[in-house]
């Protein structure tokens, strides 16, 4: 059966050009025009994904993102044309999935939907106490479990486990991860760096993944969690 997708986008030109790639790529759509009415289709309909502009009439992304978050786990991928707003975008917990910059291509939108609607039906990996990367479906698996990352967390882990050992400094990871260094700062870095640990602490393995250097950076270096040794 088709999957269908939510676009939330007050364009009317360009929600319609998403609209053709997607159902041309086999989903079925929905459009809408504003966030109150985005929310009221939500709550009223099911989907399989939300594409969401982040500048929108009355209740703009971010709320609509929040308020979606506070009763449903559709996937969601923000769109926006604010390139200063993307900073704040990933600094917050919106529980976004994926973000999008104008101007795009629609056939890079229509991959990015794909590959958000993977995560959810790629197959889990046999149960292991090894860090499995499921690069296709964007997920990290660790001890058979999903460690639930968003694309940018999975990204800056994708980038350390590449070269273990390696350390990589947060120029280096900045300049990996985002195509316009001055969308994000090292305080971008660190804080994903933080929330990354968090995620893969909370796993039932015994062992830390990624070490930091100080002043220097980071790398992925499997260790014993403290007590453990």
């Amino acid at each position: 059966m088709a999957k269908t997708i939510l676009i939330v986008e007050d364009e009317l030109k360009l929600a319609q050009l998403l609209s053709d790639y997607l159902v041309q790529s086999g989903f079925k759509t929905r459009c809408v025009h504003d966030g109150a009415a985005a929310l009221a289709v939500v709550r009223g309909e099911a989907f399989d994904l939300m594409l969401l502009d982040l500048m929108l009439p009355g209740m703009d992304g971010i709320e609509v993102c929040k308020a979606v978050r506070s009763f449903s786990a559709l996937p969601i991928i923000m769109v926006t044309a604010r390139v200063e707003e993307i900073d704040r975008l990933l600094g917050l917990e919106l529980g976004a999935d994926d973000y999008i910059c104008k101007p795009f291509s629609p056939r890079e939108v229509v991959a990015r939907v794909k590959a958000v609607l993977r995560r959810g039906t790629a197959a889990t990996p046999a149960l292991d106490d090894e860090l499995v990367l499921d690069e296709e479906g964007y997920r990290a698996i660790l001890f058979g479990q999903d460690v639930g990352l968003t694309a940018v967390e999975f990204k800056l882990l994708q980038i350390l486990h590449s070269q273990p050992g390696r350390i990589f400094s947060r120029d280096q990871l900045m300049d990996r991860m985002y195509d316009d260094r001055r969308i994000v700062s090292d305080r971008t870095i660190d804080s994903h760096i933080k929330k990354l640990r968090r995620k893969m602490a909370a796993s039932p393995s015994r062992y830390e993944w990624i070490s930091s250097v100080y002043s220097v950076g980071y790398k992925f270096e499997k260790s014993l969690r403290e007590g453990d040794s």
